[in-house]
């Protein structure tokens, strides 16, 4: 195949969970064509729901819903999207307005300053030894290299400030996750959290962010996250089951009122991809929110789109599709379509005769009943059979 693959995560989906089934399409794609190049657009983070408000909405959420999270948990939720996205904090920091200001005469601007630190920098001998004595020396380089050729970094070091403690802290905690992920791929025995954190703080203090913390406006989107994790309890109260529904749910009603915060995610991912020859890869929600992004713009850098217990026939055929009304056809510039669907999954449907002659539906069967149908392709071989030969 050869091809760029970007995996767009459907409803409710957060952190660990996102996590968990980008390494196994990962580990899929890696034992069927080990050029595939696999990519990530975790959206939910930034674009999902989250009680905006702490719950004041819902009578005796106090009572009923979660504790605050703690810190410790913060950042482990987010480490769970570095894992996966290397890079995911340096999406966040391109988004940053409050500039430097004015600089005095004579003066480099930060971001300059900024870049040529990571392009000159090398690790010191008590760092390389730490590498070394964890085997994560080569994959160190080569997430320092990775990072320095991002564009996402490109776009990140235009927002330093003149003390960009925040960017040199995310930098840092790029290169680690970076090459902690790698090293699994390799085989290198993974670290645990103390050891990670032990490297990362001294390679944030050699860049000059001094200790490890983040950012509050960088780590908001994990207070959601983390707070789930630690408030699901068998008690059938009302904040606990908000707490477990909200995500599923909510995510579907933002995206119905407010779709294009996604959408322009999805697009951003599509273009910090290295390749004029993508796959979208969408599950569920993820299925939709593509389809509306291909029927609305044109994207030449994707050739295919392969949508997985998708929603979006459904919808265009009852006329809550935004981005095109039923009977009107799809545009002559979207790009062709794999439907992959399971009879179980009362969250797929259909395409064919709603898009004659513009989609391609292909069964599967997952083996299991509702709803956990819904979450199974990824360990399903006709799932993968159907993706390989769409492909080829």
């Amino acid at each position: 195949m050869g091809d760029s693959i970007l995996f767009v995560h459907g409803t409710g989906v957060r952190g660990e969970a996102y996590g968990r089934s980008f390494s196994q399409i990962k580990q899929r794609l890696h034992a069927l064509d080990a050029s595939v190049r696999l990519h990530s657009c975790c959206w939910g983070e930034t674009e999902g729901v989250r009680l905006r408000a702490n719950g004041c909405s819902i009578p005796a959420y106090d009572e009923t819903g979660g504790r605050e999270p703690s810190e410790e948990e913060e950042e482990l939720a987010l480490w769970a999207v570095l894992y996966t996205d290397p890079w995911y904090e340096l999406r966040l920091l391109r988004y940053q307005t409050d500039g430097a200001g004015e600089l005095p005469p004579g003066a480099m601007p930060p971001s300059q300053l900024l870049r040529d630190q990571i392009d000159e920098f090398e690790p010191s001998s008590e760092l390389r030894e730490d590498l070394r004595r964890l085997k994560l020396e080569e994959a160190f380089q080569s997430a320092l290299d990775a990072l320095r050729s991002a564009p996402e970094f490109d776009e990140a070091v235009e927002t330093a400030k003149s003390d960009p403690l925040e960017h040199r802290r995310a930098i840092a905690r790029a290169i680690v996750a970076c090459a902690l992920a790698a090293a699994v791929d390799d085989d290198v025995p993974v670290v645990d959290g103390a050891t990670r954190d032990a490297v990362l703080e001294c390679l944030t203090n050699e860049l000059g962010g001094y200790g490890r913390g983040i950012a509050d406006w960088l780590a908001r989107p994990f207070k959601g996250v983390a707070a789930r994790a630690v408030t699901r309890r068998v008690q059938q109260q009302r904040g606990a089951i908000t707490d477990s529904s909200v995500p599923g749910a909510g995510d579907i009603l933002r995206y119905q009122a407010r779709g294009e915060g996604i959408r322009a995610y999805i697009r951003q991912a599509i273009e910090d991809v290295d390749s004029d020859h993508i796959t979208l890869l969408a599950h569920s929600l993820g299925g939709i929110a593509c389809v509306d992004l291909l029927i609305l713009h044109t994207v030449p850098k994707v050739k295919r789109i392969i949508t997985v217990g998708s929603q979006a026939p459904f919808l265009y055929e009852i006329g809550a599709l935004c981005s095109l009304e039923y009977p009107a056809p799809l545009p002559s510039h979207f790009p062709v379509w794999l439907n992959i669907y399971d009879q179980r999954d009362f969250l797929s449907y259909v395409g064919k005769d709603v898009f004659p002659g513009r989609i391609v539906d292909v069964e599967v069967n997952n083996g299991q009943p509702f709803p956990q149908a819904h979450s199974a392709y990824w360990s399903n071989d006709a799932v993968w059979d159907a993706i390989i030969r769409f492909m080829a």
